[in-house]
């Protein structure tokens, strides 16, 4: 039978509780304490301009980020993971195999890339000719071959990649960026998302949506084919009429305000009507391109007579231009669902070499010369890229089939730009290109090294939400410092 507490018991644990409160105060007082440095850092938004410049945790390499994402998952062992072995062991039963089964079902033999390998650059790097021009820039590229996906399933996998979570109703990096440090662009979204000329991904908005951030930080969708929608006046109403409208109407806000200062929801109402009269006078002219350069189409291919590649390059000239802008983070898609598995995406299961031979030029060129132009203009000094997409590619083609399975245990991305570490790679696969072996890299690692050259601390940038302090790496991820500068 326990004793009953007794006064010298309760006086003495009473004194030294108090000793411990005191310790802890004067330690947190002198920053000692281990909490302090990954206590959560929640951006004060002011509700009248809820995308007003904010300070970053720590001096950033980087002000934007560019993120191409390839939707259908490219299949690294044909792009920029180079394998010896997967050539010298061609139509070879891979070890293992007779028990392995991924996505789609059985696996047949070991089938090395259609496309052969080179050394490009002065750095030598071993990359396919599926994609030359990109090949081409291996010089200012830090390739991560180690990259691993929780889903082999392209809807999950793809939310992980842009939310960090395979799970729908979490923020995309970008809505997360523009919540940490707001927008140096006042007239145009502070992240837009360019969807690919036949369509969207396959999880959607979900990409560049705000889920439990304030709606004022989720993306904006359009592209060079497809402007903003309901930003153009109407016909029936005169110039002058829609002029002395606004007016008006800002009068009203400003009195209604005035009268009630404290009201957050209305201030923040206020807020997203103006940037979208601003928008209405800055959007049209984002996207008409007629002070480019000859060159600059011919470069971008813009006037290619393959429709699907124009309109593909057209919105690579539109991504230049919003980075021109400020924009603070660009969201550029290549590859769309809505016309089946593999027709307009890099979902190469049945017929690879056929499918990839289509889906490479549309890429390419484009992709190419938007990173050349962002160099050449001195953009790509305070730009970031990050090429992704939602997993790899089996070194094997599927058992009656002559395309490979998904593989999430091992592939590739790569950064290029601000604060990276140009000719360069980090981590491995093994000898097929089948699993990651060496520094193997997650999705998290990725996002804390993209909001790391932001000058984003990703353990401290933190949302409250049903309780849990919500953090775009969740409770993981560590900085590549390997990759950069």
């Amino acid at each position: 039978m326990n004793s009953l507490l007794d006064r010298r018991t309760l006086l003495t644990d009473f004194t030294t509780g108090l000793a411990g409160i005191a310790l802890t105060h004067l330690l947190q007082q002198s920053r000692l304490t281990a909490s302090d440095d990954r206590s959560p850092i929640r951006p004060v938004i002011d509700a009248a301009d809820p995308l007003a410049p904010r300070a970053p945790h720590f001096a950033p390499k980087a002000k934007n980020v560019l993120m191409i994402f390839c939707s259908g998952a490219l299949s690294h062992v044909d792009t920029w993971d180079y394998k010896p072995e997967l050539i010298k062991r061609h139509d070879t039963p891979m070890p293992g195999s007779d028990k392995l089964v991924t996505f789609q079902g059985e696996n047949g033999n070991l089938i090395k890339s259609p496309w052969q390998f080179r050394p490009r650059g002065e750095c030598g790097k071993m990359i396919s000719d599926l994609l030359p021009n990109l090949a081409g820039l291996a010089d200012d590229i830090a390739f991560i071959h180690s990259m691993t996906a929780k889903s082999n399933t392209h809807g999950p996998a793809e939310n992980q990649m842009s939310t960090g979570y395979t799970l729908d109703g979490f923020p995309g990096i970008g809505a997360w960026v523009n919540y940490a440090l707001g927008s140096e662009c006042r007239d145009l979204p502070a992240f837009v998302a360019i969807p690919d000329p036949r369509g969207v991904p396959q999880v959607g908005s979900n990409h560049w949506n705000s889920a439990f951030l304030p709606a004022t930080f989720q993306g904006t969708a359009f592209s060079a084919e497809r402007a903003i929608p309901h930003l153009k006046r109407p016909d029936s109403i005169s110039p002058d009429a829609d002029i002395a409208t606004r007016e008006l109407v800002q009068f009203l806000n400003k009195t209604q305000l005035d009268h009630h200062p404290a009201d957050r929801q209305l201030a923040a109402r206020i807020a997203s009507y103006e940037m979208a009269a601003r928008m209405q006078l800055s959007a049209p002219r984002i996207v008409d391109y007629s002070d480019e350069t000859p060159a600059t189409h011919e470069a971008y291919g813009t006037n290619s007579p393959d429709k699907v590649q124009a309109g593909f390059a057209r919105n690579c000239l539109l991504a230049r231009r919003l980075i021109e802008k400020g924009v603070r983070f660009v969201q550029l898609f290549n590859g769309a669902y809505a016309m089946g598995e593999g027709v307009g995406n890099w979902d190469g299961h049945k017929t690879l070499q056929a499918q990839y031979s289509i889906h490479a030029p549309i890429l390419d060129r484009p992709a190419a010369a938007l990173i050349r132009d962002l160099k050449q203009r001195g953009l790509l000094e305070e730009t970031v890229v990050a090429f992704v997409t939602e997993f790899g590619r089996m070194p094997t083609f599927q058992k009656g089939a002559s395309g490979r399975d998904h593989n999430p245990k091992g592939f590739t991305v790569w950064l290029a730009g601000a604060g990276v570490k140009g000719g360069h790679s980090y981590g491995s696969t093994d000898e097929f290109g089948a699993k990651a072996i060496e520094n193997v890299s997650t999705i998290y690692d990725l996002h804390a090294t993209l909001l790391h050259l932001l000058g984003i601390n990703h353990e401290r940038l933190s949302y409250y939400h049903n309780g849990i302090e919500r953090r775009l790496t969740d409770v993981h991820g560590h900085v590549l410092s390997e990759v950069l500068t």
